[in-house]
């Protein structure tokens, strides 16, 4: 595809949690494997949003903190712009490479943890221009920070105050102008709203779709806010330890549910469209993600799981307008959801 930016093919992340060394030897356990990121294929074209969601601790922010270069994959190859960035075969020019990281930049969940409450709001958005752009002259510098601030709605005079000196939203903002100060075509976004009041949210939110609009730029956006999300999203992949279970475009995801785990995510938001409608439930909790389940990691949950689910796991296979990993999708083995939420 001509329109393709980014490429992920059977990413997968795992870490070693295992107790120390000695622990391990007076309880005679061996090592303890956490697979955070378990085979995901993604696709991301130019100039869309895509949004990610799914319950806590399922992947997301590693998901995020793999393209970004933070983690490196255990397995699978990362492609931005048809460059190997990470895995199997990744490049190797120092130069492609840089230009690569500077088209890409990261939007943190915690404006209050994200931003050195020991330097001015200048140097933090400057930061960046030092390490990408050594020859900007001092003046030419402080003329762009001070251009970046006035294009997230800041005042240039606020590059002398302190972090601390601004609410949760100005924080925020702060984060986006440093974000944007290599001029970046790609931003991932790590639930940038989670931490701000509700009205606060919709103002940063129209900012990143009216900077979207004015950059041409790219978003891949995590939230476990699925009104959010369906606000701002284009597509959206809903991820269920460590695997996407369902892709498709937000209209249809929202419209047509098919996958068990999104119809419980979206049953579990209050609808006064369903007052007294009967839901299915969903029995259990989140499986131990060092102890994931054989088969479908959701088959302990899902009320129409049957042998094969206990036993093979499925992939993403298209489904209508979506992609779906479910067996008891591609066999038609589920019901037709009773109330549609195409208008939330």
């Amino acid at each position: 595809m001509t329109d393709e930016l980014l490429r992920m093919t059977d990413v997968a992340r795992s870490f070693d949690v295992s107790p120390p060394w000695l622990n391990r030897v007076f309880e005679r356990k061996g090592r303890v494997i956490l697979k955070a990121v378990d085979g995901v294929d993604l696709t991301i074209r130019k100039g869309e949003t895509l949004g990610l969601v799914g319950e806590s601790g399922c992947g997301k922010s590693t998901v995020a903190r793999l393209i970004v270069g933070l983690y490196a994959p255990t397995r699978g190859t990362i492609a931005y712009e048809g460059v190997t960035i990470a895995g199997a075969g990744a490049s190797r020019d120092e130069a492609a490479l840089r230009r690569t990281r500077r088209g890409m930049q990261m939007i943190f969940q915690d404006p209050y943890a994200s931003l050195n409450p020991r330097w001015r709001v200048a140097d933090i958005v400057a930061e960046p221009l030092r390490l990408h752009r050594p020859d900007l002259s001092r003046p030419d510098m402080a003329a762009h920070v001070a251009a970046l601030l006035e294009q997230v709605g800041l005042a240039a005079a606020d590059g002398t105050k302190y972090p601390h000196q601004f609410s949760g939203g100005q924080r925020q903002r702060i984060s986006i102008a440093r974000a944007l100060s290599t001029n970046p075509s790609f931003l991932v976004c790590d639930e940038p709203t989670s931490a701000l009041d509700v009205s606060v949210q919709a103002q940063v939110l129209n900012l990143m779709r009216d900077l979207q609009r004015r950059l041409g730029l790219t978003y891949l956006f995590i939230s476990h806010n699925l009104a959010v999300v369906h606000h701002i999203a284009d597509r959206v992949g809903v991820m269920y330890l460590g695997r996407i279970v369902e892709l498709a475009p937000t209209r249809e995801l929202f419209g047509t549910p098919r996958h068990p785990y999104t119809r419980m995510l979206l049953d579990a938001v209050p609808d006064l469209a369903m007052t007294g409608v009967a839901r299915t439930a969903v029995a259990g909790e989140v499986p131990n993600p060092l102890d994931p389940p054989s088969g479908c990691t959701f088959h302990p949950r899902c009320p129409w799981a049957n042998a094969r689910c206990r036993e093979e796991n499925p992939v993403l296979r298209p489904a209508g307008g979506a992609e779906v990993a479910c067996h008891a999708v591609q066999e038609g083995r589920l019901p037709p959801r009773l109330v549609a939420v195409a208008a939330r």
